[in-house]
Order: structure tokens, then sequence, then C-alpha cells
């Protein structure tokens, strides 16, 4: 409301308020404009379909190898399970939408969006920077290694997610949208610097004398490549739309540019549990037939490793 409006209002304004007042819109002022929010929707069913399962299975892979964790897998779990999370949430989104219209469930939806909106580009951050310390500074990691140190990391994602998720929900706050804005081009550029940084170390520590590490460093710069892709595909286009809002008018920027750009954004959800899953070497709960069906190039790389331990023998 405004300072400078007077209280209780005159009968005329109350009048006017009465005749310009419209029922709550989950559309969010984009009622006529309306592509965009479904396209963003039509995207997120991938989510549903395909990301949820594969996150089901990250968490329990990540459960079964608890005994003997990688330093990152809790990140990986905590990111696995916020996007099981966010995509459960897609479903309630079309009900909202076309029957319950109700404001308290469109206030659970942008919390999950909050939610999506910033413990994906942190919690990937954290995978880099322990990535990063692992390759480029192996002497800081392992003083480092201890887990306490990536929970400490973890509560402080979680922390920040439940701030902004919050401060979403409530909305109205002046250049909120200038935070996620400003949150993206900074874990972007980090990912890109950290990724790009360890694959010219990984390419340069290959030399004479180190033949028997080069299966594995050529396997952690297959992992960081993957993930240097996710973060191109996946944020490069929210970082190069979003700065750019300003050129834009603000109907055309919140219902074409910004549901188009979390598009993006979204179905991350869905490509980080399957690019996880197709590094495996043998993907636990699924026969073998499966996975030679779906994920050719998964037995592929295991008819190779056996033909040429096969040889080698």
């Amino acid at each position: 409301m405004d300072a400078n409006a007077s209280f209780p209002p005159p009968v005329n304004q109350t009048a006017r308020d009465n005749l310009t007042w419209k029922p709550f819109s989950v559309f969010d002022g984009c009622d006529s404009q309306v592509e965009g929010i479904l396209f963003d929707l039509t995207v997120q069913c991938i989510n549903v379909v395909v990301g949820i399962p594969a996150n089901l299975l990250v968490i329990a892979v990540l459960v079964r190898k608890r005994k003997n964790p990688a330093t990152s897998d809790i990140y990986l779990g905590c990111l696995a399970f916020m996007d099981a999370y966010f995509g459960s949430m897609t479903p309630i989104s079309f009900l909202n939408l076309y029957h319950w219209h109700s404001k308290e469930v469109w206030s659970a939806l942008k919390f999950s969006y909050g939610v999506k909106d910033t413990s994906g580009p942190l919690l990937l951050s954290c995978i880099c920077l322990d990535r990063f310390l692992a390759v480029v500074f192996p002497l800081a990691f392992g003083r480092l290694r201890h887990i306490k140190y990536r929970l400490a990391l973890s509560a402080l994602v979680f922390a920040l997610t439940l701030a902004y998720s919050a401060a979403k929900v409530v909305g109205g706050l002046p250049g909120f949208e200038k935070v996620f804005t400003g949150e993206i081009l900074a874990t972007f550029t980090w990912m890109v610097v950290c990724n790009a940084s360890i694959l010219r170390a990984l390419k340069k520590s290959g030399g004479v004398g180190k033949d028997d590490m080069r299966p594995m460093k050529r396997k952690a710069f297959k992992v960081v490549l993957s993930i240097l892709c996710i973060v191109v595909v996946n944020y490069l286009p929210p970082v190069a739309l979003f700065p750019f809002e300003d050129y834009y008018s603000p109907d055309v920027f919140s219902c074409y540019v910004q549901p188009v750009g979390f598009a993006f954004l979204n179905i991350s959800s869905t490509i980080q549990p399957l690019v996880y899953l197709s590094r495996l070497d043998k993907v636990p709960f699924l026969p073998d037939a499966c996975v030679r069906k779906w994920c050719p190039c998964v037995a592929q790389e295991e008819d190779t490793t056996t033909s040429t331990s096969n040889t080698s023998d």
C-alpha cells in the first residue's frame, strides 16, 4: 500500500476498488499470455516421468555405497532429493492451474520454485568446488577431506535456500528478481571457470611414466566435462536472457522470457541424475538387458572394458 494513501479510503475509492477487483489468478498477470508458462510446465512433465524415478535411483545408489562414499556424494544426494521434490510439485501445479485456483497452493508452488532456483546452482557449485580442490589443490583437499566440512557447506546451502524460498513466497520485495539474476550469474561464472581449470589441469597432468594413472584421469576428465555440459545447456539460457530484463516490456519478460529461461533450468532435474547414472560402471536395481537397451553408450563402454581386460589376460 502506498504510504501516502489515506485510511480508511473514501467511499467512491472503495467503490472503484470493488468494481476493478479480480479473483486470484495462478497465472500471476499472464492470463492472456500463457504460452510461455505452459511451455515451462510441459517441459517439467519430463521431470515427473523420467526425473523423479532417476533421482530416486540416484538416492538409492548413494545409500547403497554409503560405506565407501565419494567426497561429493552428500551434495549429489541433496541435489537428487531437491530435484525429486521439485518434480513432485508439477502435477499439483497443473491441478491448481485448471481446478483448484488456490492462493495457498500457489504459495507452496512458489516455495518449490525458490528451492529449485537456489539449491541446484549452489549444490552444483559445491560439487565443482570439491572436484576443483581434488584436482588442482590435492594437498588442501586432503586436509579438508573430513565430512564435517561438507555437512557444514550443505547446511549453509539449505539455509540460503530456505531464506530465498520464503522471500519468494512473501513476494513484493523490491529488486528481488535481481537476487536470482545475480546468483545465477555468479554460480555460472564460478562453475565454468572451475571446470575449465580442472580440465586444463587434467590435460596437463598426463605425461611419461604415468600410464597407470591415465584411465583414472580420463574418467575424471569425462566427469568434469559432463558437468560443464550441464552447466552450459541448463544455465546459459537464463544467464544470457535475464540480465537484459530492462530491454523487454514487463509483460514480455514475465510471461515469455522468464518461463522459457526457467524451462532450461528446470529440466536439469532430469538431466543431472541421468548423467550421473550414465557414468556408473553398472546401474544397480536394473537388469543388464534394460541398461543395454536404453543406454547403449554404457553397454558399449562395458564391452570395451571387458574386451580390454580379456586381452590383457
